[in-house]
């Protein structure tokens, strides 16, 4: 069931549970510090994203230390944008960070980082649950400011022939300084992107990826940081489909 009433909000939340218009929603302790901070009280108006489609919003009808409950009278679902899948490299931390969420504002579908040879001589490295923790709270941030629907999918990080062999079918293009030229061929969703790490793929890296079906792609002459390769390829990918479509009429 799709409600609307188009009433303006103050501010807008992330649940981690599924809501529907019509059924109170309990959101946590993170929210009831925000709402007191920012001094929302019952009757407020409020934004919901759950980040699996869903745009919604409610009025607070309780305030507690512990949690927010909203009457939820708004609820609408988005399809997911258009399929991109990126492969970053296992790398700096904070980079990496900041590169999930410039990602997450374009609205990606999947991450997946890729274990390189180079990777392992990184510290301190993105990596593990902890990691993931707060890449998914980075996130969820850049959605609620983009005003997004949808959070991509966080996979572990995993060694170069299991990206290749989980990486979707699909467009699969690897970013490479040394392509002999830039790839003018059309995209069709969806499409995969993997990104290097620093210091340069490995001769035996690069085999698997192409024998894995990935084309390889130069984005500039010159040598660039993984984060902004990362960017540059899903604004390339992005043009690239719309162009194609565009096109196609």
């Amino acid at each position: 069931m799709v409600e609307r009433t188009d009433q303006p909000t103050v501010a807008t939340f992330f649940s981690p549970d599924p809501f529907s218009a019509g059924t109170p929603l309990t959101l946590g302790e993170e929210v009831a510090h925000h709402a007191r901070v920012t001094r929302l009280g019952v009757g407020a108006r409020i934004g919901l994203r759950d980040g699996a489609g869903a745009i919604g919003a409610g009025s607070i009808t309780r305030i507690s230390k512990t949690m927010v409950v909203v009457d939820v009278d708004e609820y609408r679902v988005v399809p997911r944008a258009t399929a991109i899948h990126l492969l970053p490299p296992v790398a700096d931390r904070e980079r990496m960070l900041w590169l999930g969420e410039k990602a997450a504002e374009f609205g990606i579908a999947s991450w997946r980082p890729v274990m390189w040879k180079r990777s392992k001589s990184v510290s301190p490295r993105g990596e593990g649950p902890t990691f993931q923790a707060k890449l998914k709270a980075r996130m969820v941030s850049a959605l609620i400011q983009s005003g997004g629907a949808w959070l991509p999918d966080i996979f572990p990080e995993a060694a170069v022939e299991s990206a290749v062999m989980a990486t979707p079918p699909g467009t699969r293009v690897i970013l490479d300084k040394l392509a002999d030229e830039d790839d003018s061929t059309p995209f069709s969703v969806p499409v995969s992107i993997a990104v290097g790490p620093e210091g340069g793929i490995e001769r035996a890296e690069m085999d698997a990826f192409v024998g894995g079906n990935f084309r390889r792609i130069r984005l500039a002459a010159s040598t660039l940081r993984f984060e902004t390769a990362g960017i540059a390829g899903i604004a390339v990918v992005i043009s690239k489909l719309s162009s194609t479509q565009s096109a196609n009429g």
